[in-house]
């Protein structure tokens, strides 16, 4: 690691269990994935923590609030984001973070909530 890397907590958030410390030479936004200990994360929320010195404020540390990635096959680029989830599910969030509004958690092979897009027809 080189010199800049800043120490950073690693919390998953629906738990608040922290799962370790590590230092990053890179700087997370949300939505980024992180691999840990063979699992990939999607950061949902990062905050920095400064110490005052003399001179003014430094960042000290890095908090990481993350979620367990989904599996790559259900993720879907769409108008130039990624989508998790079935995108042809009527419950599909269009979101980087969560898959739908009902299993917001959940995968969507096998679900049984899925219910197919109506096609918005205007009659006349």
């Amino acid at each position: 690691m080189n010199q800049n890397s800043i120490l950073t907590e690693v919390i998953l958030s629906h738990t608040h269990q922290s799962l370790g410390k590590l230092k990053l030479d890179w700087n997370p936004r949300k939505s980024n994935y992180l691999e840990l200990e063979g699992t990939t994360y999607t950061i949902l929320e990062y905050h920095h923590h400064y110490h005052y010195q003399v001179g003014g404020y430094q960042l000290k540390k890095i908090s990481l609030y993350v979620q367990i990635s989904e599996d790559s096959q259900e993720k879907n680029l769409v108008n130039g984001r990624w989508i998790l989830g079935d995108i042809n599910c009527r419950f599909n969030a269009h979101s980087e973070i969560i898959t739908c509004a009902v299993n917001p958690q959940g995968s969507c092979k096998n679900c049984k909530f899925f219910e197919p897009k109506k096609d918005k027809k205007i009659n006349n």
